[in-house]
């Protein structure tokens, strides 16, 4: 997975100090372990379209998690560390809430968790080494997707099933309104002030929506 990373880095032209990928990278490897071996398990699951609409949350907050870790391990140390801490501290929590759905519904996870795993920390750490505005560029696009995608999950829940899954419509709200607040942070740090932000903003955006589409259905 370190050589597919690299490639991707030397791809838009950077490139990563090896031991400060290692480390970072590497932290989340047996939390991964275990997620693809107790997808084996499964034996029962949830309706297919609440299967798929969990699965594909799971994978969005497993890469926001790898990309606030990218972030952090380039710019962990300078003025704006402790707000991508922070930001990445909160989607470690909605990870977990989304684990925890999985276990309880036995919902397997997307078979591209390895290759999220790489790409994530690849776009934070990629996007961190061309500056802090770019950073935050990054995330007031994946946050802008993510937010709408929140948002259409909850109007789909509340026209089929008004009643039903409180729990799983309360967790979506959480963090809906979380990665609404990590976006207004992006802008708040000068994320329109990055290198061609336009572009750069509307093809992680493109990214986001590939990936949301295909985690859905691997």
């Amino acid at each position: 997975m370190i050589r597919l990373a690299s490639v991707l880095l030397v791809s838009t032209g950077l490139e990563l100090r090896s031991s400060i990928y290692h480390g970072m990278l590497t932290s989340n490897t047996s939390q991964l372990r275990r997620l693809l071996v107790g997808a084996r398990q499964f034996s029962q699951r949830a309706p297919s379209n609440i299967d798929s609409l969990i699965r594909v949350d799971h994978a969005g907050e497993f890469g926001a998690d790898r990309i606030y870790a990218g972030q952090l391990a380039v710019l962990g140390k300078t003025p704006v560390g402790p707000v991508i801490k922070e930001m990445w501290e909160q989607e470690k929590e909605h990870l977990r809430l989304f684990e925890k759905l999985s276990v309880e519904n036995r919902v397997r996870p997307t078979a591209l968790l390895p290759l999220w795993n790489v790409a994530g920390f690849a776009l934070g750490a990629g996007t961190a080494l061309l500056g802090s505005e770019a950073a935050m560029a990054c995330t007031v696009a994946v946050e802008e997707v993510i937010g709408d995608h929140y948002n259409k999950q909850l109007r789909h829940l509340m026209e089929n099933n008004p009643e039903g899954y409180k729990e799983l419509k309360e967790i979506i709200k959480r963090c809906r309104d979380d990665e609404l607040h990590h976006l207004e942070t992006g802008l708040e740090h000068d994320a329109k002030k990055a290198p061609a932000y336009e572009g750069m903003t509307q093809a992680i955006k493109a990214g986001c929506r590939v990936a949301i589409w295909v985690s859905e259905r691997v």
